[in-house]
């Protein structure tokens, strides 16, 4: 397919956009915006959900900005059923951002041009759905997203282009996620024309390189203290805001929601157990300690872990499960 046919207004590459949560939107609004190149025909996304304490029927942000833009929207609980009305729908290219559900080989193999993914990561590392947590957790010096092409396997496809953000070792998940979401939106169109114009040769993954990341639980943010101070200090991080990182106290969960980045040396204390530093909440772990900087007991509000400590002087000594 030539550029010229791309740009004839006649020859408007059809597109199935399908996306959920709010990652997905620079890369949906890019589409939108380069209305000469794409007819986006459908977007897919999941259900609305109830959110909430009041359980209120909510629609994910990837429905939202579709229908302010007039676009048709689909959400069906499975998409392993939609075969039929993809093929009415008689689009060139899918292109897929966090839709959360796995897109089988009969859906896959009806676009002319294929199926087309923005993934979290820099390829073939962190194949899988917590690839914005890995890099965090592991400490790395950078990561990134990944376009390519899809297919059967989990993120095994081949390579169209490659973004990436350098990390500092201050960032959260919050932090990364914008950043990357962001990144993808950004390359996205540029990445799917000269796809199409043939300026792009898909690049096959090295195997050997390639590494999984199991999706996350909520109890996957239970702290075991026994570790580094230096790996609790990355998970938490990693894991806020979601799945959240958490001990127990006295049978109550209390919630570690942020964490100084600098380590502190190892006391004589027990492992878990609180004590002062410089007037601050600190905790030991199984190497080195850490300070808290803001918690959160069940049943209360989330508070900075020094007014905490004024209002809760007996808390020192006291040992985290």
């Amino acid at each position: 397919m030539s550029t010229a046919e791309i740009k004839n207004i006649n020859k408007k590459v059809r597109v199935i956009f399908m996306g959920t949560p709010e990652f997905a939107l620079p890369s949906l609004s890019a589409l939108i915006k380069n209305g000469d190149y794409w007819e986006i025909v459908g977007v897919f996304t999941q259900p609305d959900k109830p959110v909430g304490r009041k359980q209120i029927l909510t629609a994910p942000p990837v429905k939202t900005l579709a229908e302010a833009n007039g676009l048709p929207v689909y959400q069906p609980d499975k998409i392993k059923n939609q075969e039929l009305l993809i093929k009415s729908l008689a689009p060139d290219l899918i292109v897929v951002v966090a839709y959360g559900k796995i897109i089988p080989p009969a859906i896959l193999d009806i676009p002319a041009h294929g199926c087309i993914n923005v993934h979290a990561s820099l390829l073939p590392k962190y194949r899988g759905a917590a690839c914005l947590n890995a890099p965090i957790l592991n400490g790395d010096e950078e990561t990134g997203v990944t376009i390519m092409q899809m297919e059967a396997g989990l993120d095994t496809g081949p390579i169209l282009r490659q973004a990436k953000i350098k990390l500092t070792g201050q960032e959260n998940l919050s932090d990364v996620h914008d950043r990357l979401s962001k990144l993808g939106g950004e390359i996205l169109s540029e990445t799917l024309q000269d796809f199409l114009t043939g300026k792009i040769t898909p690049q096959k993954q090295d195997e050997t390189a390639a590494s999984y990341i199991s999706t996350l639980k909520k109890g996957d943010g239970r702290i075991a203290w026994s570790d580094s101070a230096q790996k609790i200090e990355r998970m938490v991080r990693a894991y806020n805001p979601w799945p959240g990182t958490f001990a127990y106290y006295q049978n109550k969960i209390i919630k570690i929601i942020a964490v100084d980045s600098k380590i502190l040396a190892g006391t004589d204390k027990k492992i878990g157990q609180i004590f002062q530093h410089e007037g601050k909440l600190a905790i030991q772990c199984g190497q080195d300690s850490l300070l808290i900087l803001k918690l959160q007991i069940e049943g209360k509000t989330a508070i900075n872990a020094i007014d905490f400590l004024h209002g809760n002087p007996g808390f020192i000594d006291q040992i985290l499960s």
